[in-house]
């Protein structure tokens, strides 16, 4: 992994990209942090011209987008357009809106959707990723529902953005779904587990939660050789709650990346 291809998910930031200016002033603090690329989430309402004009002034790539789920089945020529306009070739399912994993039937008609949606994307060069939470290790038929989309979904037409914390926090391991995903994950989020003490008094007072990469307990070294084995491209740091401020979370989480998991640090 090469620092040009570590990005910033840009919901980690979601309450300082509400709008035009907020947006100017986010991108330029990212920048100056040291990141090279972003993916384009949760921000306020802007143009896609203003928006790509803006990401090549502060020098950032836009290495990908995550965008509604409804547009994305249902109106994936709007989202084709998008991306050409960002100069980007990935966009990413973020969550199954309305879908009922208990339900073979609606398992079954989000495969259809989602293979149909990437090919119409894969027309105009553009991939179709899905991104993952817990609720994809949950078992439909004898089956993880994450495994039966990507069993029942062609491989150009449904690519992977899994997601590190959500991987483990679902029962699986990241290192393991990074072989298992072999040039089909040109995106990996990459977002700590930590585990610390809430509320409750008792021995079982403790439960997981987001940090920092390198301040919880994923194998890093094992995730990043096992992702490059299998193709990735961007390595995106994303972390869905901050206990501090979140520039200085983004800021621990690639200082740690540049130390520790650059091809030469992970090489010596």
């Amino acid at each position: 992994m090469e620092l040009k291809q570590v990005g910033l998910n840009l919901y980690t930031v979601r309450d300082f990209v509400k709008d035009t200016q907020a947006i100017i002033k986010s991108l330029q603090k990212i920048r100056e942090i040291g990141y090279e690329a972003v993916q384009i989430s949760c921000i306020g309402d802007i143009d896609d011209d203003e928006l790509a004009r803006i990401l090549n002034g502060e020098g950032l790539v836009c290495c990908g987008t995550h965008e509604s789920p409804h547009d994305i089945l249902h109106e994936p020529r709007k989202i084709v357009e998008r991306l050409q306009k960002l100069g980007c070739r990935y966009t990413a399912y973020p969550y199954p809106e309305g879908v009922d994993f208990t339900s073979f039937d609606s398992l079954s008609g989000l495969a259809h959707n989602l293979d149909r949606a990437g090919a119409i994307l894969l027309e105009e060069g553009c991939h179709l990723l899905y991104h993952n939470h817990h609720i994809e290790f949950q078992r439909c038929q004898g089956k993880l529902v994450l495994e039966y989309l990507f069993e029942n979904t062609h491989p150009n037409h449904l690519q992977a953005e899994p997601d590190t914390y959500w991987v483990q926090n679902g029962g699986g391991d990241p290192v393991e779904w990074c072989c298992k995903l072999k040039d089909r994950m040109p995106i990996l989020h990459i977002k700590d587990y930590l585990i610390e003490k809430n509320n409750d008094d008792t021995q079982l007072g403790w439960e997981p939660t987001f940090a920092e990469i390198g301040c919880g307990n994923l194998n890093w070294k094992n995730i990043i050789v096992e992702a490059e084995n299998s193709g990735c491209q961007w390595f995106v740091v994303e972390q869905d709650i901050c206990s501090g401020d979140a520039f200085d979370s983004i800021k621990i989480s690639l200082d740690y990346i540049k130390q520790h998991l650059l091809t030469t640090s992970i090489t010596n």
